[in-house]
């Protein structure tokens, strides 16, 4: 019964949370003046006693705002969830393992070299270059079966991470003034600067990577068995291997280049996931993608309400809430004989 109605019950909290993000901040309104604010935008509704400063804060800054923070909770959770498929191992979380140091990496390159070749499009592909390179990097030498599963992840992840932290504060460096502001976006993630016109953007680039995961939950459910197993069943492991590292380097970098750095997200929703409906990726990967979506709009609902006028960034809340259960993984006592 629990698992035919994860999924159900994650949509709908996942709708009232973006509901209630519409109407609180620094500035509260009413659910009513909600709905009432978004009919007048579409043309269903007059104005009436509702102030065009309420219509544009509903309408102009928070409905984009929580419509961005779903598709990038949703990507990373997803993300996260197929790459602990795809390395076996329950640590792959996109920030741990430095993919997300990597898009990052690729971001900030392309600001602070003023790269502009595709315009608004350019920090976006220069992010997901930027994962799609540190995913092949980490899983050509922590795949399964080349090392001692978690601690070569871990220690491939952390150098790659590493390296990438490093050419990232170069850059910071030779920045002037000017970039350095938007660096600091990159490296503490926030959805404060989100407009349509970024959810026009974003909303392609998500809808293909989540659609193109959702459909990877068999290929998942092979590999776990091992390589060399699904072979024998029948999986073609070069290609579904290219299709989860390019997705999910995809979701990882798009998450990236319209938010920031936000960790621990692809590592705590899967885990939560598992313990409420167990590893098979069928039921994993959807209710993943939506409890991560509602886990990063109640987080960035707080960020900015907590401390107004100001904004908490947005990975702190993330990194407040993963840090503790990273360290509750690592620690847990384990069966005899787990890895």
């Amino acid at each position: 019964m629990v698992r035919q109605l994860a999924v159900p019950v994650a949509l709908f909290a996942l709708l009232a949370g973006i509901l209630l993000s519409f109407g609180v901040g620094p500035l509260k309104v009413a659910p009513a003046d909600v709905l009432h604010a978004i009919g007048v935008q579409l043309g269903l509704a007059a104005p009436g006693d509702l102030s065009t400063r309420d219509i544009s804060v509903v309408w102009n800054l928070r409905i984009p705002r929580a419509l961005l923070g779903a598709m990038v909770g949703a990507s990373l959770a997803l993300a996260g969830a197929s790459l602990q498929g795809l390395f076996g191992n329950p640590l792959a979380d996109p920030g741990i393992v430095g993919v997300t140091q990597g898009a990052s990496l690729g971001a900030v390159a392309a600001i602070v070299l003023g790269a502009s070749a595709l315009g608004y499009w350019t920090i976006p592909v220069a992010a997901f270059l930027g994962g799609a390179l540190a995913t092949t990097l980490i899983y050509l030498l922590a795949r399964p079966g080349r090392g001692e599963g978690t601690a070569t992840l871990l220690l491939v992840g952390i150098a790659i991470g590493a390296a990438c932290s490093a050419a990232i504060g170069l850059l910071t460096y030779v920045a002037d003034s000017a970039e350095l502001q938007s660096l600091v976006f990159w490296q503490m993630g926030s959805l404060a600067r989100v407009g349509w016109t970024d959810v026009a953007a974003a909303a392609p680039v998500f809808a293909v990577g989540v659609g193109a995961l959702l459909t990877m939950a068999t290929p998942l459910d092979m590999l776990a068995l091992g390589e060399r197993q699904a072979r024998h069943i029948g999986l073609d492991v070069r290609s579904a291997r290219l299709r989860l590292i390019t997705f999910s380097a995809l979701l990882v970098g798009s998450a990236v280049a319209f938010a920031g750095s936000i960790g621990f997200v692809g590592l705590v929703v899967p885990h939560v996931v598992r313990l409420i409906v167990g590893p098979g990726h069928r039921l994993l990967l959807p209710l993943s993608a939506l409890l991560g979506a509602l886990l990063v709009v109640l987080a960035d609902t707080a960020a900015r309400t907590l401390d107004p006028p100001s904004e908490i960034p947005l990975g702190l809340f993330t990194a407040a809430i993963g840090a503790p259960f990273f360290l509750w993984l690592v620690l847990r006592p384990k069966p005899r004989g787990a890895p």
